[in-house]
């Protein structure tokens, strides 16, 4: 049995060891959660669009979700969220976040950036 510390807010200040129960582990999400950022239709942010697309199909078979940013309507969420060049993939879920520019034309390299498979030496 684990004990945790915590610091409880009583009227008196102090810490005291409190016994956590261990919660049941949420059920991991099968859905891989993608951004692509792009600034307007221009023909890289399409064939990244389509690349990903593929790539998804063929390896996620409809698990997944694709949301195309267009940073030229919404210029804010390119600072906001670190995006220095487009078109940029953002791999959201499953954690840790990964990131991929460019056109997405190299298979193979797409696919261990976004840890689909192992890097082959």
């Amino acid at each position: 049995m684990k004990i945790k510390h915590e610091i409880l807010k009583t009227s008196r200040p102090k810490t005291r060891l409190v016994e956590r129960k261990k919660r049941p582990a949420k059920a991991r999400s099968d859905t891989w959660i993608f951004r692509l950022y792009v600034a307007g239709q221009t023909p890289k942010g399409v064939t990244a669009f389509n690349n990903l697309k593929e790539i998804c199909e063929e390896q996620l078979k409809g698990k997944y979700q694709i949301h195309v940013i267009d940073l030229l309507k919404k210029p804010q969420i390119a600072r906001d969220n670190q995006i220095l060049a487009v078109p940029t993939l953002v791999r959201h879920s499953p954690l840790p976040v990964r990131k991929i520019i460019g056109d997405l034309s190299n298979r193979e390299r797409v696919l261990v950036g976004l840890r689909l498979i192992e890097h082959s030496a």
